[in-house]
C-alpha cells in the first residue's frame, strides 16, 4: 500500500467499523476495504453515514457534516 492507504474492517450487516480480530473470526460477515491513498492518482471520494456505514450522496454529506464521513477510494 502506498502513501496513507490502510485497511479498515466493517460489518457487512451494520456497516460499522469492527476490529481486525472480529474480521478474522467472522470473515463471511465482514468486509475489508482499502482507504486513503495518493490523491494524485485520480482516486475518487466516497461519502458514508457515520452511524450506518452506508454510502450517501455528496448532498447528504453537505447537509449533515457531523454525521457523515468522506473517504478516498
Amino acid at each position: 500500500m502506498a502513501g496513507n492507504e490502510h485497511e479498515v474492517n466493517r460489518s457487512a450487516k451494520s456497516g460499522r467499523f469492527v476490529k481486525e480480530s472480529t474480521a478474522k473470526r467472522q470473515p463471511r460477515t465482514t468486509t475489508t476495504e482499502t482507504v486513503g491513498g495518493d490523491a494524485d492518482h485520480g482516486e475518487r471520494e466516497v461519502h458514508r453515514s457515520a452511524s450506518t456505514g452506508k454510502f450517501v450522496t455528496e448532498t447528504t454529506t453537505e447537509l449533515h457534516p457531523s454525521t457523515t464521513e468522506t473517504q478516498k477510494r
